[in-house]
């Protein structure tokens, strides 16, 4: 087998060879007026006869995916965005000039091609080329095997090559534009508006994570690419902007895996005078729609699971998940209950901090045992005060929020609920937030002044929402690493 080397002299020589016969390598002076798929809707069902009567030239570019050579005549596979057209080329009808340039072409280079259609004798559908054109040289070859382009560092590092070649990949990052485009319909149809917020902030707040840090030389200070758009966003809200929407890139400065990138796309949507109870059922209707919209069936299957999005979908407290789910009893007495949590969560091999709540075990202790286990979709409501700063207390028990978290094949999308908008209760969850994890967490080591104050000028009842739409891709696309869905995902240094 020839190797790459040898490919690459080859293509290298052939280069020299266009050079020298005056051929331009890089013309733009070619119009395409059909795509493949356009060929394929107004021809797709004409007979051979039909095809035969055609005066029509059909004119396409595309990148050259396959060659066929027969000497004095030869087959070409044209790949444009849309998907395939064969096309046909005869040294009697091309003549010497354009045949001969033919010939000197390579698999990657990019063709324009003006003919009439026929059919072939298996019945393809095929342009019979009367003109061509180089539009584009490639200089590199494909790498070896590229039919079947499945290495994870080549497909992830050099994306272009991925979507050259595997048509799924391409399928994966259409559906993907498709649900964004969903998303901003349904809620522009609802009456929220986009808005946009700062990516870099001067202080990191509205979820916690450590942040990326950045410099600014004109304003000499230290500024910190957002963790969550939500402070922003709620002060648009107390201006007046009753509902509002955000699709938005974070940035978080923590490990990688196949469901954590550093920068990612979430969704953040605000409406007033409205509940976490409200946000829940905007969520089941937002996911049907983008399922109907995007797939055709409210039933979808993700890596071997169906999964049925038909709302109403459960809506479980976190304490009951832990027994419904993890097989953990309640205990009557609070204090033995948080012992009984602290010695269950080293036995699973957790890590427990000194000075960890109730809480903050409790729902340690679920992403261990019971996350894995939620593969319907499913809300999971009622989380501990402790580890939710900016949510609303429950009226009726002052220990748990009026916040939920929607799991659907084993992953949380989504986070949301009312809104905490007395603004002595928000400064001391930030002070009591940011005391206890000085010392661990320096992204953490803020209270946001400004925010506290707007929020004293105050803030109607409001529920918001953040959705992972990186995830939600995930889902709808069947693919089981978040790489899958980003076109340039953050890779490790080459070894």
């Amino acid at each position: 087998m020839t190797d790459e080397s040898e490919l690459l002299k080859q293509r290298k020589e052939k280069v020299r060879n266009l050079e020298e016969m005056g051929v331009e390598l890089f013309p733009n002076d070619f119009k395409a007026e059909h795509t493949s798929l356009e060929i394929l809707q107004s021809y797709g069902e004409r007979s051979a006869e039909d095809l035969r009567g055609l005066e029509e030239l059909i004119s396409c570019a595309g990148r050259i995916m396959a060659i066929r050579d027969f000497g004095r005549a030869a087959f070409a596979h044209l790949q444009d965005s849309k998907g395939k057209i064969q096309v046909y080329l005869r040294k009697d009808l091309l003549g010497e000039e354009l045949f001969g340039l033919f010939k000197k072409l390579d698999v990657g280079d990019f063709l324009g091609v003006r003919g009439k259609l026929f059919r072939t004798k298996t019945g393809e559908l095929t342009i019979e080329a009367a003109f061509i054109r180089l539009l584009a040289k490639s200089f590199l070859p494909f790498p070896e095997k590229w039919h079947g382009l499945t290495d994870v560092e080549t497909r992830y590092r050099q994306r272009y090559l991925d979507l050259i070649v595997n048509p799924k990949v391409r399928e994966t990052f259409h559906k993907r534009s498709e649900i964004i485009k969903v998303i901003r319909g349904f809620f522009l149809q609802r009456d929220f508006l986009e808005v946009e917020t700062p990516m870099m902030q001067p202080i990191p707040g509205g979820a916690i994570a450590r942040p990326f840090k950045t410099y600014h030389n004109a304003l000499d200070m230290e500024l910190y690419l957002r963790i969550a758009p939500e402070l922003y966003l709620k002060q648009l809200v107390i201006g007046g902007l009753e509902k509002v929407f955000e699709l938005n890139k974070n940035f978080r400065n923590e490990g990688l895996s196949s469901q954590h990138n550093p920068e990612f796309t979430m969704l953040e949507f605000y409406q007033s005078y409205s509940t976490y109870e409200d946000l829940m059922t905007l969520t089941e209707e937002l996911v049907g729609e983008i399922a109907l919209k995007v797939l055709g069936s409210s039933k979808i299957t993700y890596q071997g699971s169906e999964l049925d999005l038909s709302p109403p979908w459960p809506r479980v407290t976190l304490r009951e998940a832990l027994v419904q789910y993890g097989g953990i009893e309640p205990s009557p007495n609070i204090v033995e209950d948080y012992l009984r949590a602290r010695d269950l969560a080293q036995k699973l091999g957790l890590e427990v901090e000194k000075g960890e709540s109730h809480g903050e075990l409790l729902v340690k202790i679920f992403g261990e045992v019971v996350e894995p286990k939620l593969i319907q979709p499913i809300f999971i409501t009622e989380y501990p005060v402790e580890v939710s700063p900016l949510a609303k207390k429950k009226d009726d028990d002052q220990t748990v929020t009026e916040r939920f978290e929607f799991f659907m094949a084993g992953k949380e999308i989504a986070n949301g609920f009312s809104e905490l908008n007395d603004p002595e209760d928000q400064k001391e969850r930030f002070r009591t937030q940011v005391a206890k994890r000085r010392a661990a967490d320096e992204g953490m080591s803020f209270v946001d002044e400004d925010f506290l104050t707007a929020l004293e000028y105050g803030m109607p009842p409001t529920a918001g929402e953040g959705i992972g739409v990186d995830r939600l891709v995930m889902i709808f696309t069947d693919s089981s690493s978040i790489r899958d869905v980003i076109f340039f995902p953050q890779m490790r240094k080459r070894p």
